[in-house]
């Protein structure tokens, strides 16, 4: 198209069409050659604003406008990442608790890496055996695996606790919430593997350098 410059002229042009649907790709793609060019941006953040106001349903509307907001003034990125609310993980079941940490495992970090735990929990009579393996984090409910790394015998409140960083597993330990027999390293292990995230990321500008580390 010539360059940025006349993309955004011919864009402009169509702006007054009411071509917002077109403006606002082609407004992309310069924005994603120039991630700076404020021209392009605000551009581009007028159409989706236009599209957005255009639009009747309630998913795409927002989601145009949270576009256009992101244009003009950025995304905001919270310097600490961000966990699940307590309230959230101590509502799941064990099921979901442990897709939860399978969900958050790094498979690049677990690359290479075969652990087998076993999980008593006092207080509801369960048992789970968790299996790290192929870079995946698998359970099975009401089993155990003889050949476990180790088995871990808490409650589900200390555990949630110890995932949501309220405690630390060695602390946990010594205080005698947590009983470990075998290789107690392999938890801390496992533990390490797992991310955390931000709640933020970037949905029409292309993603900065240190975070798309």
């Amino acid at each position: 198209m010539g360059g940025a410059t006349a993309a955004i002229g011919r864009a402009r042009e169509d702006f007054a069409k009411g071509e917002y649907r077109w403006v606002a790709d082609a407004m992309s793609q310069v924005v994603f050659a120039e991630p700076d060019n404020m021209a392009a941006r605000e551009l581009g953040a007028d159409a989706l604003e236009q599209m957005g106001y255009q639009s009747e349903s309630a998913t795409w509307r927002n989601a145009y406008l949270f576009g256009a907001r992101e244009l003009r003034g950025g995304m905001s990125v919270p310097a600490v990442a961000t966990r699940a609310t307590t309230d959230i993980v101590r509502g799941l079941n064990l099921d979901l608790f442990f897709d939860f940490l399978g969900v958050r495992l790094n498979g690049t970090k677990a690359q290479g890496k075969t652990i087998v735990l076993n999980w008593e929990f006092c207080d509801t009579a369960q048992r789970y055996t968790l299996t790290l393996q192929n870079c995946a984090l698998t359970y099975l409910a009401d089993r155990h695996a003889e050949s476990a790394d180790a088995t871990v015998t808490l409650d589900r409140a200390t555990l949630n606790r110890v995932i949501l960083h309220e405690l630390a597993l060695p602390e946990a330990v010594a205080a005698g919430l947590v009983r470990i027999a075998g290789d107690g390293t392999k938890i801390a292990e496992l533990f390490a593997l797992l991310d955390d995230f931000t709640i933020a990321f970037e949905v029409v500008e292309p993603l900065r350098t240190s975070r798309a580390s």
